[in-house]
């Protein structure tokens, strides 16, 4: 919605009215980058890079300084270093964040009982009743900040609205470091400004379409029509944008499980090196991840590749989308690119895929989404498949495997 890079920074005064503001936003600034730092604060203030130091590798996160040149989190590691020569490379440690998120999760759920995970460094936080005890949000959302960054060394800038829209919007606007409260009777003058791709699931294709039709920010999607808006995208999409753009959000805080992870594992029978066993092995996890995700109605932010090797040593690479996805074909390409970017692998014992970070699907609706059309194949495919089995309809490729295996036999259980 607004630069990531810092530049576009708004924050509010403890003037400013907050009796409407009863959800918080709380989004850990460059989360796994500062996290990184925490161990090496001798790099503070360096553009710092996250991530495999290869070519073949992406970026996991970027400072704030590293963000200036254009690096930014999915791209690829060559890219980064073109923009940025001066860049410092550090290996991420998964087992770190997980173990701050935690602690930031725990500081939440102290502050208040309604608490909504987004991610492993993002949450919604309701308010409402809390403030003839704790004050609005002004003081809590202060609060807050100030003793996350007293118990984990990390910075959490924090939106807060009437809507969860609004505060995700508004959070994103303090970056980094910021308080930002939208009362109720700014909401527009504060929305309407924004380009459409403030608008929840924009994403920059979606917005390419936007354009075409003259629409470049909030605003402008405001002053059309509903009945226009409908007659271009759909009568779904069209209310949805129609809502969003006059601040209409009723969704309300609503507490989640802790993190649910979905995945399957599989040992070979024999050491594997063939790279096309491997992808056709990653296929068949992915497929089975990807339906279970869609049967729990949730979608996936963070894919995992887990590889145990002959010698027992095992591994695991992570990506983290740009969008939440209950997609095999995504799923699939992203486990696919993970091993691809390990190289020359000596024999392979075990594989898994793993996606985890997950939200509710009816949270993200991406709009105009690249894969939508791939997700509905796919959910055709399990009303096949819950009516005459698994076996009655697949990818492709999946086939050829299947009856690969068929010739030479079974080559192991999951």
């Amino acid at each position: 919605m607004s630069k990531q890079d810092g530049s576009n920074r708004l924050v509010s005064g403890p003037e400013v009215d907050d009796t409407t503001a009863t959800i918080l936003h709380v989004d850990l600034d460059a989360f796994f980058a500062s996290a990184s730092l925490l161990a090496r604060p001798d790099l503070v203030g360096l553009p710092v890079v996250i991530g495999h130091d290869s070519s073949r590798s992406v970026v996991t996160a970027a400072t704030y300084e590293a963000r200036r040149y254009g690096v930014h989190s999915a791209m690829p590691m060559a890219r980064a270093r073109q923009l940025c020569p001066r860049a410092i490379i550090l290996e991420p440690d998964f087992r770190l964040y997980q173990r701050l998120s935690s602690q930031v999760m725990g500081i939440l759920d102290d502050v208040s009982p309604e608490v909504e995970r987004l991610g492993i460094d993002e949450a919604f936080v309701g308010i409402a009743g809390l403030r003839r005890l704790s004050g609005g949000a002004n003081r809590i959302g202060a609060a807050l900040r100030e003793r996350v960054r007293a118990e984990t060394g990390l910075v959490a800038s924090v939106g807060a609205a009437g809507t969860k829209h609004i505060a995700k919007l508004a959070s994103s606007r303090a970056k980094p470091d910021g308080l930002l409260v939208v009362p109720d009777d700014a909401v527009l003058g504060f929305l309407h400004p924004q380009p459409v791709s403030a608008l929840w699931g924009v994403g920059p294709k979606q917005q390419e379409r936007l354009a075409r039709y003259g629409l470049h920010t909030v605003g402008d999607v405001a002053a059309t029509p509903l009945e226009r808006l409908m007659a271009w995208f759909g009568e779904a999409t069209g209310r949805h944008l129609h809502d969003l753009a006059w601040a209409r959000d009723p969704r309300e805080v609503r507490e989640r499980p802790h993190e649910k992870t979905f995945g399957h594992n599989h040992t070979f029978s024999r050491d594997v090196t063939a790279q096309a066993e491997l992808q056709g092995e990653i296929l068949r996890l992915a497929t089975g991840v990807g339906r279970r995700l869609r049967d729990a109605g949730v979608q996936a932010r963070t894919v995992t590749l887990t590889v145990r090797f002959h010698d027992f040593r095992t591994i695991t690479r992570s990506r983290t989308l740009p969008e939440p996805t209950d997609v095999t074909r995504v799923l699939v390409e992203t486990a696919w690119s993970l091993l691809d970017a390990l190289g020359g692998l000596p024999p392979v014992r075990l594989l898994g895929v793993r996606a985890s970070s997950v939200q509710d699907a009816a949270d993200h609706g991406l709009l105009w989404d690249d894969t939508a059309t791939w997700g509905s194949a796919e959910r055709a495919m399990d009303a096949v498949h819950d009516r005459f089995g698994a076996a009655a309809v697949a990818p492709a490729s999946m086939l050829r495997r299947e009856r690969k295996r068929d010739d030479t036999g079974p080559s192991g259980g999951d």
